[in-house]
């Protein structure tokens, strides 16, 4: 827009010729005419200037300053997160720590080895045989280890353990149970239901076991696996009382006790009924005004003697 300020006029100082000059006269003054600047257009390109140094100003021109901005403290459940989180960080490591040292801690090394549930071993036998965990920390000791240093000793079934801090390791040793006898040249060698050998005596009347007929051969036959399954279900005290075990099919087990007596027990199916009705029946008052020569419990819900 064109400004409506009229031109202001400046009395010029030099002198000019001119056309109309007279001459030997005079020169009349020369009158000459400057536009100034609009104040307004000034005030806008130094507003404009200002605002690029600044780096950045309002879209009315004016620039914020710091003492316009408010402040809004921190929330408190914010805060009290962070102090949360801060502190689970802390003990995270602290634990991290606690725990490495007593992983990798010699004081709390192996000394001391103690073995229990033993009958067919000895504690030394054990004891040597997991003689190379001496020197280990305990929490490196697990249960898997042990077992694989007691392979070489069939008589563990399994076994497991109990850290007792500082140096002492308890190993609890589950053993086979030998049910039966075979005879085996001029040895009688003790086996359990899976037919594992654990062991041989000279002496027959030394362990009390029934011994499996010959005729069985040897122990992963058909045969003998009813048979250890029969004498593998018999309480102790009455697989103490039995003196042969035999077998003319799998469906045929017969036991004879020590005081003659026959035992007819058919298949392996429903062991522990049956077991549970010749547990009955020998504990029945004998008369002996009728003696008994057989126990039949073939068909274990109807039990006979005869």
């Amino acid at each position: 827009m064109a400004s409506t300020r009229k031109p202001t006029f400046k009395a010029g100082t030099e002198p000019r010729q001119s056309k109309d000059a007279r001459p030997g006269g005079d020169s009349p003054e020369v009158i000459s005419a400057q536009r100034s600047v609009e104040p307004e257009a000034k005030t806008s390109e130094k507003a404009a200037a200002n605002g690029k140094r600044t780096g950045g100003a309002s879209k009315t021109g004016k620039e914020l300053s710091p003492d316009n901005v408010i402040a809004f403290p921190e929330p408190k459940k914010r805060r009290q997160r962070r102090l949360v989180l801060w502190t689970l960080s802390i003990v995270a490591v602290v634990v991290g720590v606690l725990i490495a040292g007593a992983v990798f801690s010699p004081v709390l090394a192996v000394r001391t080895i103690t073995v229990d549930g033993t009958s067919l071993l000895t504690p030394d036998a054990v004891q040597k045989a997991l003689s190379g965990l001496e020197g280990k920390p305990l929490p490196q000791v697990g249960e898997q280890e042990i077992n694989e240093l007691l392979k070489p000793l069939v008589q563990v079934r399994s076994a497991t353990m109990e850290a007792r801090p500082p140096s002492e390791l308890l190993v609890h040793v589950d053993e086979r149970v030998p049910v039966a006898l075979l005879k085996q040249g001029d040895s009688y060698v003790m086996v359990d239901v899976d037919g594992v050998q654990l062991g041989a005596t000279k002496d027959l009347t030394a362990v009390a076991l029934p011994l499996i007929d010959a005729g069985v051969g040897t122990t992963n036959t058909e045969l003998f696996k009813a048979i250890a399954a029969v004498l593998d279900t018999l309480p102790a005290d009455i697989l103490a009382r039995m003196s042969t075990a035999s077998a003319a099919s799998a469906d045929a087990v017969e036991l004879k006790l020590v005081d003659g007596k026959t035992v007819v027990w058919g298949n392996a199916e429903d062991r522990e009924m049956k077991a549970k009705a010749l547990e009955a029946l020998l504990r029945m008052p004998v008369d002996p005004k009728v003696p008994v020569s057989v126990y039949d419990v073939s068909v274990p819900r109807h039990p006979f003697t005869k």
